[in-house]
């Protein structure tokens, strides 16, 4: 599976951007998808996965409450609604392809380029 991220850009603390990841084939619904970011001088740190069906999810703590992740399996596509953006979510976010829920990138098999989240104080 192919994934693009889109979405990204520069927004004030308090505000809200939603991310998107498309994907290309028609085996997206055999996936789980995750998000994840890495700041500048910083590892790749999970932000949030969720299920093939979409019924389950998982948050990294920094975000829980604040972000939610979604999928519509009809278009391919699943999302990261960020809401309350403080200046340390600025990082590149990236969305990846797995066969289970998880939090460890090395379990993902398939990685989007990338976008960046810049949040200004």
């Amino acid at each position: 599976v192919q994934l693009q991220a889109s979405g990204g850009g520069l927004v004030q603390a308090g505000g809200s951007l939603r991310l998107s990841c498309a994907a290309s084939g028609r085996t997206f619904s055999s996936y789980a998808m995750g998000w994840f970011r890495q700041a500048p001088g910083k590892e790749r740190e999970f932000v949030a996965t969720i299920s093939q069906s979409g019924g389950g999810t998982y948050y990294a703590d920094s975000v829980n409450g604040r972000f939610t992740i979604s999928r519509d399996n009809a278009k391919n596509t699943f999302y990261l609604q960020m809401n309350s953006l403080k200046p340390e979510d600025t990082a590149v976010h990236y969305c990846a392809a797995t066969y289970g829920l998880a939090s460890d990138p090395s379990r993902y098999h398939y990685w989007g380029q990338g976008t960046l989240v810049t949040v200004s104080s």
